[in-house]
């Protein structure tokens, strides 16, 4: 016997019965363990056609017959009948006092495979979560991930439902400007990802999709879960590749990588099944080293020059910042403040300046405040900053805008605007501040600012008092968290009522928010919140908050962040119904219909995931519900029984 075999106990001496066959597990092996004719065999658990497992076949008239696809093997050799030699791998049992043992070789040292350069690759640009479901078309992908998460160098999510992955990642992409991955199995698994890939796509956030897919000598031929992956990701993705036997590996993620983080979009890789291992023992992984440059481009002079002249003519100019922004607001703050003008956000912008900014008005639109609408309305100059246009949004396309953007297609995009700046946020917002003249005196609108907050302030404490007796009104459940979230919490927002009203109501301090902006996909909410959690790390506050609607959708990934120790609270808007759309079907004089649902206990399915679980029926259980929640340690949720129509 070689010195590297080892003896392991595989049964006891009764558990396996006579004429009957089961599958054991030692190590990494799979054996199929029979009991014929007083004797104890063990083999390889797969057929040699097609993989069958043995294990799960029957012993029928003296051998073991393949439950797949019918072939036989002497139940104890592994031999098939005449004429046929191919057999399964046999190993040497013997039967001891305690059991029954088999001797088996020590494992191969680990070969280097094209998964693992491909995960080394995603790692060297910076992916350290992915977000996934293991399936048995990306068996050979996902082990490479778990080699590297031993090694500390990776973070896996196992997810319920892929497309709550997809939004995970992307709400990751929005929240750090980085990158992350989600992960699917061929067909469904993959398809399941697009939804939150598009709002990926169109919010500009970088993500890394990772597609398996069936072995290539059955593609294209009907087989199982056979989808054209590329075809399907081609409108939703800037770079889709599949990953053939003789790619450069390193280089299509590489590409895959690049493209995410440079364009703030989406890439993918389609991984055939037996390509992820195939031997690749001297491949380097790709890295990021030289392949991109400084993207802070600063804008023309000239043109920065005539937006200046502009500006110092204005008699009432005014900031608004889109989601663009994020990472640049230090800059357009003290733009702002230079010129003394007062500044709105889009909703996607929420957060970007706090609404105890003595500049700051609210956020601009259909989910927004008076005070800002009132000074786009009074304003003869408007300077935008990283914005979409959306028609949500609501700038006034007949008001003279200066607007400032890193894509040359967002200049103008809907109309034309006085002055296009092509130029980094950050970069030309210093240059615009720089280049105002030294006697330049600011304007004076803090007054005007502070004046509109407490006119609209004393009407949301009139909205507070609201009480019709069927739930808590929208305007004191956000005065609420107002009170209760850290004021550097990440709150991710879902879509509906609950959303339009959060963006109205709460008064956010330094908290970043994170919606689904251009598509407007209900559900995002508690996905974003477990992407979010995983890019702060327990070192922030995290928030959903979400409608019944929304949370309904991906609610079984509850029990991902239970798993997974997430610190993190749901605030749920429970109205029985999904009211956006009732009021929207009001609004175009038609009956109300299919618009009603039928709920549990959201509170009591939270405690059954494990986590925390609060129910709130009363605006005098708000503050301390919410306090506890947050406190908790762990996934909590706390639903609100609200109000449909106060919102």
């Amino acid at each position: 016997m070689d010195n590297d075999t080892t003896w392991h106990k595989v049964v006891d001496l009764d558990e396996v019965p006579e004429g009957r066959v089961t599958t054991i597990t030692v190590g990494r092996r799979s054996l199929a363990i029979t009991h014929f004719d007083g004797q104890y065999g063990a083999l390889d658990n797969h057929c040699p056609h097609q993989g069958g497992p043995l294990g799960e076949g029957s012993i029928e008239k003296g051998l073991l017959r393949c439950p797949w696809h019918g072939y036989d093997y002497d139940p104890l050799t592994g031999s098939p009948p005449p004429p046929f030699d191919d057999a399964p791998a046999c190993f040497d049992t013997e039967v001891r006092s305690d059991g029954v043992y088999v001797a088996l070789p020590g494992d191969e040292p680990h070969a280097r495979t094209v998964s693992d350069v491909l995960v080394e690759t995603m790692i060297a640009w910076g992916v350290t979560h992915v977000f996934g479901m293991v399936g048995h078309s990306n068996l050979g992908f996902a082990d490479a991930m778990r080699k590297a998460e031993s090694r500390g160098e990776l973070t896996y999510i196992g997810i319920r439902h892929e497309g709550a992955g997809a939004f995970a990642a992307s709400a990751y992409g929005k929240l750090t400007g980085g990158l992350a991955a989600c992960f699917g199995i061929a067909g469904p698994g993959s398809t399941n990802l697009l939804t939150g890939l598009y709002d990926a796509k169109v919010d500009r956030a970088p993500v890394l999709a990772i597609s398996g897919q069936v072995p290539s000598k059955v593609r294209g031929r009907g087989a199982f879960q056979d989808v054209d992956l590329k075809g399907a990701f081609a409108e939703v993705t800037r770079y889709s590749e599949t990953v053939q036997s003789g790619s450069n590996h390193a280089e299509l993620m590489t590409l895959a990588c690049k493209t995410a983080v440079v364009e703030s979009n989406v890439a993918h890789l389609v991984l055939p099944d037996e390509v992820q291992e195939q031997l690749a023992p001297d491949a380097r992984a790709g890295v990021p080293d030289g392949r991109s440059g400084d993207r802070r481009i600063a804008a023309p002079q000239s043109e920065v020059d005539r937006a200046v002249a502009k500006i110092a003519a204005a008699e009432r100019p005014m900031v608004v910042v889109g989601a663009g922004s994020r990472f640049d607001m230090d800059d357009v703050s003290a733009f702002a403040e230079r010129i003394g003008a007062p500044v709105a956000t889009t909703f996607k912008g929420k957060g970007l300046i706090s609404d105890h900014h003595p500049l700051g008005c609210g956020v601009l639109g259909r989910s927004g405040t008076p005070i800002a609408s009132w000074f786009m309305n009074e304003c003869d100059l408007m300077i935008v900053f990283g914005a979409s246009f959306s028609n949500h949004t609501g700038i006034s396309d007949y008001k003279p805008i200066i607007q400032v953007d890193f894509d040359p297609m967002a200049l103008g995009r809907f109309h034309p605007v006085e002055v296009p700046l092509l130029g980094h946020v950050g970069v030309t917002a210093r240059q615009l501040a720089d280049a105002v003249p030294a006697d330049f005196e600011a304007h004076d609108y803090i007054g005007e600012v502070a004046e509109r907050w407490s006119l609209w302030r004393t009407e949301k404490q009139n909205r507070r008092a609201d009480d019709r007796g069927q739930g808590v009104g929208s305007a004191a459940i956000f005065d609420a968290l107002t009170r209760a979230a850290d004021p550097d919490a990440v709150i991710a927002v879902d879509v509906g009522n609950n959303t339009y009203s959060f963006g109205r109501y709460f008064e956010v301090d330094r908290q970043s928010v994170l919606m689904s902006g251009y598509l407007g996909s209900i559900g995002f909410g508690f996905p974003a919140a477990m992407g979010a959690w995983a890019a702060v790390g327990g070192e922030r506050q995290v928030i959903a908050v979400a409608g019944d609607g929304g949370f309904g959708q991906y609610a079984m990934d509850f029990t991902t962040a239970v798993k997974y120790g997430m610190d993190l609270t749901v605030v749920l808007l429970a109205n029985g119904e999904l009211g956006k759309i009732s009021k929207e079907q009001r609004w175009a004089e038609l009956d109300v219909w299919q618009t009603s649902l039928h709920n549990p206990s959201f509170a009591g399915f939270a405690e059954l995931c494990g986590g925390k679980g609060i129910e709130v029926a009363r605006v005098s259980d708000l503050d301390s519900a919410l306090q506890e929640a947050l406190a908790h340690t762990g996934p909590a949720l706390v639903e609100v029984l609200a109000d449909a129509q106060l919102v």
